[in-house]
């Protein structure tokens, strides 16, 4: 297959533990053909969607890890597969992508995960649809029902709802202490909607990572454990992740949803789980596939691969 990754700059990656790293030498090791681009070098000219894109290969040295062909304007319908792995923000530049990749679809090309999958779906807003597995949940950008959902609940989490790898989560406890600074601050004084959740106090064994792929769990999650005083377990707030093997809620909640999102087209999704709780659906450009891989032997890109080809072979049927 020809494969084209669409990526952040490639010298940004953290190879070590980089998930799409990790689908790229998997690929390449099965002899597939990559391809690489980024975002910006999306366009539609003359009604076909096209990219510049460059030639992928990877290299055995860690610190120069890749070396690139020459650039060339080529149609996304020219590539096998189209992997849409742009990390957030989800800002309009993102939105504009999805509507260009889209619009390639309509033109022959196979893209993962579906655009208007991503688009449509709200990563924090999408547990409001499986509300039997979501702690108490208020979205809303009016702060005096904020204030009356805290004095309920006692303890509670505030954050917006755009954030990522753990930005502006803030938790607020019986004292209510700057709840109201907290609010104004993160709300943008009523301009911003907020989501606000009840503490969940097994956030201490970890905010649990589980990967989907191709309808499927993969067998191991990915607890982020939070370190000293933080409450994020976020790798990217400084938590520190554990491999573990799904407990029967994890599956239960995983076997739920995956069927679901799998038809919609989304082929990779990270589901975040504290405790018993879905706090969030992931679907732009989930993670943890090194770890997992690494703690467990179980090979999550090779699980992957095995999923898009047989997705791409299943389009061309």
């Amino acid at each position: 297959m020809r494969i084209l990754f669409i990526t952040d700059p490639l010298e940004t990656f953290k190879t070590y533990k980089d998930s799409t790293f990790a689908m790229m030498t998997e690929a390449a090791a099965r002899g597939h053909e990559l391809f690489f681009c980024l975002q910006s070098q999306l366009s539609l000219s003359a009604n076909v969607v096209e990219a510049m894109v460059r030639p992928l290969e990877l290299t055995d040295d860690a610190q120069a890890w890749y070396r690139l062909g020459d650039a060339a304007l080529m149609p996304l319908s020219a590539f096998d597969a189209v992997l849409m792995r742009k990390d957030p923000p989800f800002d309009m530049e993102y939105v504009t992508s999805t509507w260009l990749l889209e619009l390639a679809e309509a033109q022959g090309a196979r893209v993962f995960n579906k655009p208007r999958a991503i688009r449509d779906h709200s990563e924090k807003l999408a547990i409001g649809q499986h509300p039997q597995f979501i702690t108490p949940t208020l979205v809303t950008r009016d702060a005096g029902r904020i204030r009356e959902f805290h004095a309920e609940h006692k303890d509670i989490i505030v954050k917006p709802l755009d954030g990522m790898g753990g930005m502006g989560v803030f938790r607020v406890g019986a004292d209510a202490m700057n709840l109201g600074a907290i609010v104004e601050t993160l709300g943008d004084n009523g301009a911003r909607t907020l989501m606000v959740q009840r503490y969940i106090p097994a956030i201490k064994d970890g905010d649990k990572r589980i990967l989907l792929i191709g309808g499927k769990p993969v067998p191991y999650s990915l607890a982020r454990i939070p370190q000293g005083t933080e409450i994020r377990g976020n790798l990217a707030a400084g938590g520190v992740g554990r491999a573990q093997e799904l407990s029967a809620r994890d599956r239960e909640i995983a076997e739920t949803l995956a069927p679901g999102l799998w038809k919609q087209g989304l082929l990779l999704v990270g589901l975040d789980v504290i405790g018993d709780y879905l706090t969030e659906v992931n679907v732009t450009s989930p993670t943890c596939f090194q770890e997992i891989a690494q703690q467990t032997g179980f090979n999550v890109a090779g699980m992957f691969i095995d999923a898009l080809e047989q997705a791409v072979a299943a389009d061309r049927r």
